[in-house]
């Protein structure tokens, strides 16, 4: 690997620590490996509003599912 791709391998693993910092302190709940994950999609042309819109809306059929899940679990026992 040469110097140059060293450096910038370094430097995008600085910025992605940053971002993740920013993301905790923002309570995004966002792992690092999916904060790199968004980035990435974003700096391949994803809008950013509408990834976000996506993020919110997988939690909240989480939520639901998880809710639902939990409801009909003690029936069925």
């Amino acid at each position: 690997m040469s110097t140059k791709e060293a450096e910038r391998i370094s430097s995008a693993q600085q910025t992605l620590d940053i971002l993740f910092e920013m993301s905790q302190l923002l309570n995004t709940q966002l792992d690092k490996e999916t904060l790199a994950t968004c980035v990435g999609m974003i700096e391949n042309g994803v809008n950013p509003e509408a990834l976000a819109a996506v993020i919110q809306e997988l939690r909240r059929e989480s939520v639901a599912l998880t809710a639902q899940s939990a409801a009909t679990s003690p029936a069925e026992k």
